[in-house]
This record gives C-alpha cells, sequence and structure tokens, in this order.
C-alpha cells in the first residue's frame, strides 16, 4: 500500500512582507551570516533564534578543515541557547543561507542534523518553534514545527 505525505508550509513573497519581529529576526540572522567561519565552502550561514523572554540570539556556521568538526549556524544557535538559557523556551528560529560573495533566492532549509537538533529542544520544550529559511533575497518559507521538516522524526519517545 502506497501512502502520500504532505508538508504544510507558507511562503512570504520578500522582506518586506514580514512583520517587524520577522524583520528583527531576518536582520539579525543576515548580520551574524556576514561573520560566519566558512574558508572552505564559502557557504555562510546565519540563525536567529527568538527566546520567550524577548531576546535575540545569533550564531553562525563554523568550519573546520577537518570537515566532521565544524558546526552549522542553527546547532552552533541552538547548542548556546541551551547551555545559557536551558529553562527558557525558543519561539523562533530564522536561518539565511548563501554562497558568500553571490545572492540567491533560492530558501536555504536546516540539514538533517540540524532539524534533529531542533527536534530535541521543541520536545524538551513541549512546544513547537516557527522555522524560517530563507536567503538573502526572495522568498521566504515557514514551518509551524521542525516537525513539518522531519515527518518521521526520532524522538525520546522511543527510548
Amino acid at each position: 500500500m502506497q501512502k502520500e505525505l504532505k508538508i504544510i508550509f507558507n511562503t512570504i513573497p520578500n522582506y518586506a512582507a514580514l512583520d517587524e519581529t520577522e524583520k528583527k529576526l531576518f536582520d539579525a540572522a543576515k548580520k551574524i551570516r556576514e561573520i560566519a567561519y566558512a574558508p572552505y565552502s564559502n557557504f555562510q550561514v546565519g540563525c536567529a533564534m527568538l527566546l520567550e523572554n524577548g531576546e535575540i540570539v545569533t550564531g553562525s556556521n563554523q568550519e573546520n578543515a577537518a570537515y566532521p568538526s565544524g558546526l552549522c549556524a542553527e546547532r552552533t544557535t541552538i547548542f548556546w541557547v541551551g547551555a545559557n538559557y536551558p529553562d527558557v523556551k525558543i519561539k523562533k528560529l530564522f536561518v539565511i543561507g548563501a554562497p558568500k560573495d553571490a545572492i540567491s533566492s533560492t530558501p536555504i532549509p536546516p540539514c538533517g542534523s540540524c532539524r534533529q537538533s531542533i527536534l530535541e529542544y521543541e520536545s524538551k520544550q513541549a512546544e513547537t518553534i516557527e522555522i524560517y529559511f530563507a536567503s538573502l533575497d526572495g522568498e521566504i518559507y515557514k514551518t509551524r514545527s521542525i516537525r513539518d521538516l522531519l515527518p518521521f522524526s526520532f524522538d525520546a519517545s522511543y527510548l
């Protein structure tokens, strides 16, 4: 028997269509992206998270010559939040990625490892995290939860 799985997400046409909070997150992710350490891939990613206390926390990808030793922007940010704000919920996550010297209009989603890490924190706080992903210019995608991007997810309930 074959079944179909649909993913629900919203599209936002461009930066101008974002609300004020979303613009702050976009701007913060864009700014931190500029100082990403990406000498090998030259693909810079920035992440901004809105916490329930109103604070915005940012992070960028950090590469390493031993490739598995680097870390994506989303995990850099979420692990820092987990270490420094262990009891504060994450409300929104905004990620922007693009090649260093190019403007792309393709929204850049979190990789599989980042999706799994975001799922861990979403499960821990028992509340969804809105996920936005974008490039520097163009359409922005928004999901209500990481589970929309990771429908067959593995969490602690299986252990």
